[in-house]
């Protein structure tokens, strides 16, 4: 008797689990702090709703074609065998048309906000499906990952204002330096995996010790920079003590991963909190400005 065909798409339970919803609160609350900040306020329903979509949108793409190219990885990979692609429950066609529609929803929510949004949006997408194939070929595929989460600040000020401060490139370069701190701690929990897969990251180059040691030094520059963003935007001083909360919290828990480079659970879990953190900084300091 022949084996049964994979299901063309996940039942309606397992679609989160496929996109990973969860994950979510690593990026949005940034999305939503820059789109705040980017309106100076409350953005109109139009803008919320637009930009809202754009970003599930881009994610869903990326995570989906990310789960398509990488089924044959996951599969030999104990943390991941399980996925619905890499254990052959769900056709590899349903990722692959998933990424597509959502691509195509990304367009037209970009087309709908203002023409530098639409002209840039292929280079974001590119972007999103790009990092897929970087830990095949590159030690920087952890860098890259950074540089999906730091495009996020540039594409709300775009999606709002439709041009790019120069002061918001201190953010981008904040969350790039965030991002790959956040994708370093990730890596190693991957280090033994990617090793057996011959798949690069920066642990595999550097070691887990080394790799370790990096964490806070990213996290140093990424407060940093997002400091100075706030300098240049002149924002309230709420903004600084969500940014001061931040950077002890991070502390702590970076001083232990230098410990104990193989205990990245807590410092993966951490990020989730420093976002809504920063979400909240912002949120004060737009709603409930105190001056310095």
């Amino acid at each position: 008797m022949s084996a049964p065909s994979p299901a063309t798409a996940p039942p309606p339970r397992e679609l989160g689990r496929f996109l990973e919803i969860q994950n979510l609160g690593l990026n949005l609350p940034f999305a939503l702090a820059f789109l705040l900040l980017a309106a100076n306020g409350l953005p109109s329903l139009w803008t919320l709703f637009l930009v809202v979509v754009a970003f599930v949108a881009a994610r869903n793409a990326g995570h989906s074609f990310n789960r398509w190219a990488d089924r044959a990885l996951d599969a030999r990979n104990p943390r991941t065998e399980g996925r619905l692609l890499a254990s052959g429950r769900v056709a590899p066609a349903f990722a692959l048309g998933f990424a597509a529609a959502n691509g195509a929803v990304l367009l037209v929510a970009a087309y709908l906000l203002n023409p530098l949004a639409f002209v840039l949006a292929p280079v974001a997408l590119a972007i999103v499906f790009g990092y897929s194939y970087t830990k095949r070929v590159t030690t920087f595929t952890t860098a890259f990952l950074g540089l999906v989460e730091a495009i996020t600040p540039a594409a709300v000020f775009i999606a709002v204002e439709g041009t790019l401060p120069p002061s918001v490139l201190l953010a981008v370069g904040g969350l790039l330096a965030w991002g790959t701190a956040f994708e370093t701690i990730h890596s190693l929990g991957d280090l033994a995996s990617d090793r057996a897969l011959g798949l690069f990251s920066v642990p595999v180059r550097l070691g887990p010790e080394r790799s370790a040691r990096l964490v806070p030094a990213l996290h140093a520059v990424a407060l940093a920079l997002l400091a100075a963003f706030g300098v240049a935007r002149g924002l309230a001083v709420e903004y600084y003590v969500a940014l001061a909360a931040m950077a002890a919290i991070a502390a702590t828990t970076d001083r232990a991963l230098v410990r104990d480079p193989g205990a990245t659970r807590v410092p993966f879990e951490r990020h989730f909190a420093l976002g809504a953190i920063f979400l909240v900084g912002v949120v004060a300091a737009v709603f409930f400005p105190l001056a310095l």
